[in-house]
C-alpha cells in the first residue's frame, strides 16, 4: 500500500436544527468576541434568526461581516481581517457558500495576534505556519465541503490562487439541512453536482488518492445521486437535504487529501472570465472532462458506476453507463447543457484553454495529462 496522509475537520454536527447552538459552541471554546463571516443573501434571507438569539443570551458580542461576494478578491478578505482585528475577535465563525468560508479560514489565521504572515506569503502549499483564531464553519449550501477542507480560493488581479494547509482546517462543522431549505433549485442542482464532482476527482486523483478518500468518495456519491434531483424537486425534504450536506463533506473529506483536477481546473477560467456560478462550471465540462480521461480511468468510472445506478446498473461497459447517468442528472436538474447555453462564446475557447494550463496544481492530479490543445478540445466539445 502506498504511504499517505489523511486529515480532516476535528469535529462534526450533522443535525438538522443544530444551527441554533451555535452561540454555545462558541462559549464552550471560551470566545466572547465572534465574528460571523457571511454574505448579504444570508441577511436577506433571515438565516440568522435562529442563530442571534443564543448569543445574546449567552452573553457575547457577536459582529457579523456581510460584505462576502462570490469569488471573493484579496481586497475583501483584508477587509474582513480588518474587523477582526478591531473588535479583538476570539473566534471566527463562517456562515453560508464556500466564498464565506473560504474568506473565514483565512480571516481565521490573518487575524491571529501573533501572526506576522500576511495573505500574500501565504498563497501555494503549506506556506501558512503560523497560529489561527478559533474557527466554526456553518455551510448553506451543499457542493463546496469547505467546512472539512485545508482550502482558500481567492481571486487576485491575475486570477484565482489558493492558500493550502492544515492551519485552514476548522475546529467544528455544524450540518444544519434547515439552513439550505431556502436555495432555489438552480442553486441546489449546480452547488450538488459540484460535490459529485469532488467526490468523482477525489477517486481518480492521481498523485494522492488513498483508501481512506476513496471510502468517502463513494459514500459521498451515492449520497448526492440518490438525493438530488429529490432535493430540487422538493426544496423543503429536510432528509434530502440532510443527505445532500452530508454528502457534500464526504466529498469535502476526500478532495481535501486526494485532490480534484481537470474538471474544476477547466471550470476555474469560465467563473472568472464569464462569471458562472462555480458549480454551474464544473458541470458544463463534467461529461467531456470524464470522456476525455476514460483510456486511463475507465476501471474506476467502472467503480463508481455502482454508486450512481445501484440496481440499474447492468453487466456491460460499467463505465459508459456511469458517464451516462451523470449526464441524465444534469439534464434532470434543468441546467444548461452546453457552454452556449451560459453565455460563453466560441471566440473565448482558445483564452479558456490557454488560462486553464495555469491550473497545473490541479491538472497534476488528472489521471491522463492535460494540454491546451486537450483543454481547447474539451471546451468545444462542450460548446
Amino acid at each position: 500500500m502506498q504511504a499517505f496522509n489523511f486529515s480532516t475537520t476535528a469535529h462534526l454536527i450533522c443535525a438538522s436544527g443544530a444551527a441554533a447552538q451555535l452561540a454555545e459552541d462558541c462559549a464552550a471554546r471560551g470566545a466572547r468576541n465572534v465574528l460571523l463571516v457571511t454574505d448579504a443573501g444570508i441577511l436577506r434571507h433571515n438565516l440568522l434568526d435562529a442563530v442571534l438569539p443564543g448569543f445574546a443570551a449567552a452573553g457575547i458580542n457577536l459582529h457579523v461581516y456581510s460584505d462576502v461576494q462570490a469569488d471573493p478578491a484579496e481586497e475583501l478578505v483584508l477587509a474582513a481581517t480588518e474587523q477582526a482585528r478591531a473588535i479583538d475577535a476570539e473566534l471566527i465563525v463562517g456562515f453560508g457558500g464556500g466564498s464565506s468560508m473560504d474568506t473565514a479560514k483565512l480571516v481565521a489565521y490573518l487575524a491571529h495576534p501573533q501572526q506576522r504572515q500576511s495573505l500574500s506569503d501565504i498563497y501555494g502549499v503549506n506556506q501558512a505556519s503560523g497560529a489561527r483564531l478559533p474557527l466554526i464553519q456553518v455551510p448553506t449550501t451543499a457542493g463546496t465541503g469547505s467546512e472539512v477542507t485545508p482550502i482558500s480560493i481567492v481571486t487576485t488581479a491575475t486570477g484565482k490562487s489558493g492558500v493550502v494547509s492544515p492551519q485552514l482546517l476548522p475546529d467544528l462543522a455544524i450540518l444544519d439541512a434547515q439552513l439550505t431549505v431556502g436555495l432555489p433549485g438552480p442553486v441546489t442542482a449546480a452547488t450538488g453536482i459540484d460535490a459529485m464532482v469532488h467526490a468523482i476527482e477525489a477517486y481518480t486523483s492521481k498523485l494522492r488518492k488513498n483508501p481512506i478518500s476513496d471510502l468517502l468518495a463513494r459514500e459521498a456519491l451515492r449520497l448526492l445521486s440518490a438525493n438530488l434531483e429529490r432535493a430540487v424537486r422538493e426544496p423543503h425534504n429536510l432528509e434530502a437535504r440532510q443527505a445532500m450536506l452530508l454528502g457534500a463533506c464526504l466529498a469535502g473529506q476526500a478532495f481535501a487529501n486526494a485532490p480534484v483536477a481537470a474538471v474544476h481546473a477547466l471550470a476555474y477560467p469560465l467563473g472568472i472570465q464569464f462569471h458562472l456560478p462555480h458549480g454551474l462550471s464544473n458541470a458544463l465540462v463534467l461529461n467531456h472532462v470524464l470522456a476525455f480521461n476514460r483510456s486511463h480511468a475507465q476501471a474506476l468510472y467502472a467503480e463508481l458506476a455502482p454508486c450512481v445506478l445501484g440496481e440499474r446498473l447492468t453487466s456491460d461497459d460499467a463505465a459508459s453507463q456511469f458517464i451516462e447517468e451523470l449526464q441524465r442528472i444534469h439534464t434532470a436538474v434543468e441546467l444548461p447543457l452546453r457552454l452556449r447555453d451560459a453565455g460563453v462564446t466560441r471566440e473565448s475557447l482558445p483564452e479558456l484553454a490557454r488560462n486553464a494550463m495555469q491550473q497545473q496544481r490541479l491538472l497534476v492530479n488528472n489521471p491522463r495529462e492535460v494540454l491546451e490543445e486537450d483543454a481547447l478540445a474539451i471546451y468545444t466539445a462542450a460548446y
